[in-house]
């Protein structure tokens, strides 16, 4: 027979926080309830990294159009369309944070996981406006670290406001 767990999940979570409220431990479904925790944390990791990669992408792109490129073209028809994708996952890793406070201890972790893949994207999608040979980028066109700190990254002023 199968439990209400693989038939009805939000009847089974229901019915555990009930058994909780009222105190009926030795009724918990306690195999299940631990691995929903489990995933649950791991859940949260995960997305706390797909933002964060969005994130630093974006802004190690930006930082090379400043810093390298200074292609008008790019300046004018491109970076702007960064904004967004540097605005929105701050926002949404502060809500994260915010409703998951456990995740504060896991940043610095999050940050080493995903810069290198941030990184990768990086200079793939820069080199695709690279519009000189001296202007593609390759493994050394960034840092092998992450070069920002978790809250300079989350400053909302930066990059945009910083001077040139």
């Amino acid at each position: 027979m199968s439990s209400l767990y693989e038939t009805d999940y939000h009847q089974w979570l229901s019915q555990q926080r009930e058994f909780l409220i009222q105190g009926q431990l030795d009724q918990l479904d306690v195999e299940n309830l631990i691995e929903e925790l489990e995933l649950g944390i791991k859940q949260d990791f995960k997305t706390l990294k797909s933002h964060l990669m969005i994130l630093l992408t974006h802004l190690l792109k930006w930082d090379y159009q400043e810093k390298v490129l200074q292609d008008p073209w790019v300046e004018k028809y491109v970076k702007h369309t960064w904004l967004p994708s540097i605005n929105n996952p701050r926002a949404q890793i502060q809500e994260l944070i915010k409703n998951n406070a456990n995740l504060k201890h896991q940043i610095s972790e999050a940050l080493i996981q995903t810069y290198s893949t941030a990184k990768q994207r990086a200079i793939r999608e820069m080199s695709k406006y690279a519009r000189h040979e001296n202007q593609k980028l390759n493994e050394n066109s960034f840092p092998g670290e992450c070069p920002w700190s978790f809250e300079q990254i989350m400053d909302d002023d930066w990059p945009v406001l910083r001077k040139k």
